[in-house]
């Protein structure tokens, strides 16, 4: 697992895991290979499935001698479609009927579907667009009434059962967590997730929903934030400063804002959360052809590629490594395109960033510091994660962030921040024996070799009082 900073990659992968990649042997295969964080979907995920496999992907990186964090993504609100059995054909013009309730009357001729949203009726209004399955099926509002709305068909194509419903740019009246999320949540929080993926943020206050949810429950999982809607998109700035890290969830993204507007909204996210220090990150179609091809397009190398220029701290796969047929080659394929990428990265250092403390500003001087030493690195002890967030998220280009902690879920959490390289490890009261100790561990698991020079950023005594220091110590 040894490394130097030539070869160092920064920038972090998840995977989700899903039936193509849940055996013991495939999750071994993609922590062996270098999965950064281990996603799961509840979308599609019971309470004794996320029990069964948090533990198994434990056991397996216990096995290799590799841990990973695990995300839980909660499905959150959405609106689908009910049971349409068979599926019905439309062309331009059809006639949709849509109820909020089970046994009210369907129109003669008209094929009539339940929702599962009492409100969407009162959410729309009569002209307003609504996308079906993906943006596959388009319907414009005819007519309504309390609990039922008329649309017809603006594309041709075939309604299936429970399909998704968006409504772009309607401020949807949805909770921010459902009953299944809450159920599915205590049954992670029982198992040890170490993130939650929150869907369909649209205000600031929807974290803090989630974040009173955990507090109460005694978790201490990092909120990520999924932005994935208009509200969202407008409200950026608030979300990124309460959530812990932002997902920029294209899939639904591309529905909801103007499709060609998607690349522009993406670079304002990751400027926002480098200026914020907080983590980012891209997912959602990065390499779609892989689920049935062992090769991806031009155009999804090119992707990745600009996610990786753009200094993204993780990019995601989803049906790649769920459902698809080449779920390792996948990652292997993110790792190549990181790899031929990060070096040409400009060397500047994020000068958006907000330093506010003292000890922030110490640390862009020790970046500045490592960088200029060259094939160095920052060795940074920490118990809240603070210090290597903010060394992450300056952006030092080919310098490792040794971050050593005696915290395990902490340990974990530092997993996703961009170059930050997480030591479990035993603090001294000592200072320099801590010191002296990292050190020996970086040497032993060959990250460094002897004569580095490294910069240290650590506790001091001095005249009996604890104070803040930058030191450069070489490996012996």
């Amino acid at each position: 697992m040894h490394s130097t900073p030539y070869t160092f990659r920064h920038t972090k992968i998840i995977a989700t895991v899903g039936p193509a990649t849940e055996s013991k042997e495939k999750l071994s295969q993609l922590i062996s290979d270098g999965v950064d964080v281990v996603r799961l979907n509840m979308a599609h995920g019971t309470e004794q499935w996320v029990t069964d496999t948090v533990r198994r992907i434990r056991e397996v990186s216990t096995n290799v001698g590799r841990q990973v964090a695990v995300m839980m993504d909660v499905k959150g609100p959405e609106i689908r479609t009910g049971l349409v059995d068979p599926a019905v054909e439309l062309v331009v013009g059809s006639r949709l009927h849509l109820r909020t309730r089970d046994e009210l009357p369907s129109p003669a001729g008209i094929t009539s579907v339940t929702v599962n949203y009492a409100d969407l009726p009162n959410d729309v209004e009569v002209g307003t667009v609504m996308l079906v399955d993906s943006g596959l099926l388009r319907f414009r509002v005819l007519e309504k009434d309390q609990h039922t709305v008329l649309c017809e068909a603006l594309t041709p194509g075939v309604l299936h059962s429970r399909r998704h419903i968006n409504l772009p740019g309607v401020n949807v009246g949805l909770p921010s967590l459902t009953d299944k999320d809450r159920a599915d949540l205590r049954a992670g929080i029982e198992a040890g997730i170490d993130f939650v993926a929150l869907s369909f943020v649209r205000e600031a206050a929807d974290v803090r929903v989630l974040k009173t949810f955990l507090q109460e429950l005694g978790s201490r999982a990092r909120i990520v934030a999924k932005i994935e809607d208009s509200a969202g998109v407008r409200n950026m700035v608030e979300i990124v400063r309460e959530a812990d890290a932002i997902m920029v969830a294209r899939g639904d993204l591309g529905i909801e804002i103007d499709f060609h507007k998607l690349p522009l909204v993406q670079t304002q996210l990751v400027d926002v959360c480098q200026a914020e220090g907080k983590p980012v990150i891209i997912a959602t179609h990065l390499l779609e052809s892989m689920i049935q091809s062992p090769m991806p397009t031009r155009a999804e190398i090119s992707d990745v590629c600009n996610a990786v220029r753009e200094q993204a701290d993780a990019v995601m796969l989803s049906g790649e490594t769920t459902v698809g047929s080449y779920p390792l080659e996948s990652v292997g394929v993110l790792k190549s395109i990181i790899r031929s990428t990060e070096p040409t990265l400009r060397c500047e250092l994020n000068d958006t960033i907000a330093l506010r403390t003292p000890k922030a500003k110490m640390l862009r001087a020790a970046a500045v510091l490592a960088q200029d030493l060259g094939q160095s690195g920052i060795v940074v002890f920490t118990r809240s994660g603070f210090l290597a967030y903010v060394l992450g998220a300056l952006r030092a280009r080919g310098i490792p962030i040794y971050a050593f902690t005696d915290d395990e879920t902490l340990f974990r959490q530092l997993l996703l921040p961009w170059g930050v390289e997480p030591f479990l490890m035993k603090f001294s009261d000592d200072p320099s024996e801590t010191i002296a100790n990292s050190l020996e561990i970086l040497k032993v698991k060959k990250w460094v070799a002897e004569g580095t020079w490294l910069v240290v950023i650590t506790n001091a005594l001095s005249d009996d009082s604890i104070v803040d220091s930058l030191q450069l110590r070489q490996v012996e």
